[in-house]
This record gives C-alpha cells, sequence and structure tokens, in this order.
C-alpha cells in the first residue's frame, strides 16, 4: 500500500490542512429554493452534528468546509459552536454569493457584487463567531468571469484587511477556476471530483498553478457510500428526492438511478479492498488520482465521521488498483 502524508498544503499561501476535510452542506438541514424544491439533505440533529465534528476533530481533521447558504447560515451556525475554543487548531473554509432569508430558510437569489461579498463576509464572521475566514470561496459556479475578477481583487482587499487568509472559486470550469487563479492569494479551486466523475481539466489547473483541489461530491452524493438501493425515495426535503438538472445519479421520488449503482457494484471489490468500506475506497481513489486532492465529504452522524475519518490511516489505492478501476470502467 502506497503512504500518504496526512496533511496537505493549501495552495501557495502555506496554509496547512487534514488530507480529508469535512464538508458541512448536510449539517445545515432542510432549506428550500423559492418555488419550495429541497436545497438540504433532510432534517438534522444539531447535537449529533456538533458531535460529529468534535469527533472528527479528535481524530485528526482540521479542514472544515461550509458556506453561508448551506440551512440559510445554520451550517455556519453550528459549526462555530461546535469548534468553539478549538477555532485555532482548524481551517475553515465559507463562500459567498447566494442571497437567501434566514426565517424562511430559503435562497432567493445570487448577488456577484463586491458589495455583498463584503455584507457576506461580516454575516459570515459573526455566525462562525471568528475573526477571520481561512478560505473564503465564491459559490455562484457559472458567474461572469469579468464581474469575477473584481471580486477577486475584493478577495485581495479582504486579505490586506485580515479578514481572510486565502481565497478560491467553487466551480468546475477550468476557465473560470484560472481567473481566480491570477490572484496572489488565491489558493485552491473547489470542484466536483470522484470515481465517477474525473476532473482532468481542473487538476491541471490545479497543477499548473499551484493550487489545491478542493474535492465536493467525493461520494458521488452518497452513492458511493453503498447505502443506496434503486426505487427507494429519500426524505421529501432531501434535493437527492427532486435533483436538479446539475445532480445526475438520482431520479425524482425513485431514489438512485440503477444505471449509476450497476457502476458502483463493479467497482466495490477494488475500492473495498484492504479492509477499507466502500466510502473509504471512493476516498482512496481521489488522494492516488492527485497529490493536490482534499476531498470533503458530507456527514450528518459520529458514526459517518468515523468512517471518513477511517479513511486517512488506510491511505491512497495503489497503482494497479487504480488501473483496475479505469478498466472496469472502460476510461
Amino acid at each position: 500500500m502506497e503512504t500518504m502524508a496526512h496533511n496537505r498544503t493549501l495552495g501557495r499561501g502555506g496554509i496547512e490542512v487534514s488530507a480529508l476535510g469535512f464538508g458541512c452542506w448536510a449539517i445545515g438541514g432542510e432549506w428550500q429554493s423559492p418555488d419550495g424544491q429541497p436545497l438540504g439533505w433532510g432534517k438534522v440533529d444539531d447535537d449529533e452534528s456538533v458531535r460529529a465534528i468534535r469527533r472528527a476533530l479528535d481524530l485528526g481533521v482540521t479542514f472544515f468546509d461550509t458556506a453561508d447558504a448551506y440551512g440559510t447560515g445554520h451550517s455556519e451556525r453550528v459549526l462555530g459552536r461546535a469548534l468553539g475554543k478549538r477555532r485555532a487548531d482548524v481551517v475553515v473554509a465559507t463562500k459567498w454569493g447566494n442571497v437567501f432569508d434566514e426565517r424562511t430558510r430559503t435562497r432567493l437569489g445570487q448577488d456577484d457584487s463586491p458589495e455583498h461579498a463584503r455584507r457576506a463576509l461580516t454575516a459570515s464572521l459573526r455566525r462562525l463567531d471568528t475573526d477571520h475566514i481561512d478560505l473564503y470561496q465564491l459559490h455562484i459556479s457559472d458567474a461572469d468571469p469579468e464581474r469575477a475578477a473584481r471580486l477577486r481583487e475584493t478577495c485581495e482587499e479582504f486579505v490586506r484587511e485580515g479578514l481572510i487568509r486565502a481565497y478560491a472559486w467553487s466551480t468546475d470550469d477550468p476557465a473560470r477556476a484560472a481567473v481566480f487563479a491570477e490572484g496572489p492569494h488565491c489558493a485552491a479551486v473547489q470542484h466536483r471530483l470522484n470515481v465517477l466523475q474525473d476532473a482532468p481539466g481542473l487538476l491541471a489547473l490545479c497543477a499548473e498553478s499551484g493550487l489545491a483541489s478542493v474535492n465536493r461530491s467525493p461520494l458521488a452524493m452518497g452513492l458511493l457510500t453503498g447505502k443506496h438501493t434503486a426505487g427507494r425515495a429519500l426524505e421529501s426535503g432531501d434535493i437527492r428526492n427532486a435533483p436538479p438538472a446539475w445532480l445526475p445519479g438520482f431520479t425524482a421520488n425513485a431514489g438512485a438511478d440503477p444505471a449509476w449503482l450497476r457502476r458502483v457494484d463493479a467497482l466495490r471489490s477494488v475500492l473495498t479492498s484492504d479492509g477499507r468500506t466502500l466510502a473509504q475506497g471512493a476516498l482512496a481513489w481521489i488522494w492516488a488520482r492527485d497529490p493536490r486532492t482534499i476531498p470533503i465529504p458530507g456527514f450528518r452522524t459520529v458514526a459517518q465521521a468515523e468512517e471518513n475519518a477511517g479513511a486517512i490511516a488506510k491511505g491512497p489505492l495503489t497503482a494497479g488498483q487504480m488501473a483496475d478501476i479505469e478498466r472496469i470502467l472502460g476510461r
């Protein structure tokens, strides 16, 4: 088995994080679009979320990624509460760009103005109960590149003021990510990456620009946990039960897509090698894919936190296992 450094550096700024981060979308609880479509992962127990975050800390996880929109501020509040006096021990990433109503838990739209960025940052600092954000990320994946260049300069101002340490763009478009990469304090790109959905263009940009690759959907929205079966609907407040166009692998009111589950099944024996769970194998694939990767699986329970953190000690897949996966998938 190949060894892996248990830590990563966030891009050019020298900020050190654990090789595994935790994504805090799910712990935001239920929220919705103006037409009532779910944008969260269903109901959540805040006390359990706090216990899970603290357990992750005890297991060596030092990187937590949230967004102001997750649960319309709720995820940030829960993360801030859980970290408490241990804030100095961790690297906190959050995102801005969405406009929402906390009272009705509704996302209202987007705002790519520098003025909104400052308002959003001030509000996130308050909810997280901190005086700075370590990694501040634009959460509008398809924002206009020229307007994004202005936001890059706004982020440089935030760095000079000591409000943030570094910034990134959460986007799956290498050309857009390259706009932020021109900034001296850009440290990463956040993008989708998992064994079923590779991202060679973004990984190449990270290598060329000296950026970290922060990986959302490392478990393909749960498909790579082995807990989903075809035809079983998810709870009504779960985004995967009414999936938007950008969320493949699930069918409205019918659970996981059978074609995607067949691909997961085909990979199961390789991913569960060396005593790994399926989820741990999916994380091991990401680490083997590129040394700059930092997967950020979601979680809602202590048990999920323990399983995800348990992947670190097992390290990346071997070159042989990686080759087997490419052959199985026909890539």
